[in-house]
């Protein structure tokens, strides 16, 4: 089974699970890309057993963007002001 440390982003980085058509995600990536802050995404639906760690995250949802922190933490649709306050940014 996949595990979130397999996916465990550098200091002041995420990890976003996606999908290509959320237009969530689209956003996020445009205010992470506007303040400057680096992240990996990941395509649910490209790269195996990503969907289902984001069902595990999520009780049971494939909900995204899903963001994975540094310290292991997660958090669903996250505003960009809640990423830059978790990184410490």
């Amino acid at each position: 089974m996949t595990t979130t440390t397999e996916y465990l982003p550098a200091a002041e980085t995420i990890t976003m699970f996606s999908t290509s058509w959320c237009g969530y995600c689209n956003r996020l990536k445009k205010q992470l890309d506007k303040d400057g802050i680096g992240y990996t995404e990941i395509n649910i639906e490209d790269v195996a057993g990503t969907a289902e760690l984001v069902e595990a995250l999520n009780g049971g949802n494939q909900t995204v963007p899903t963001v994975l922190f540094p310290d292991g933490s997660s958090a669903t649709n996250p505003s960009v002001f809640e990423v830059k306050s978790r990184l410490g940014l």
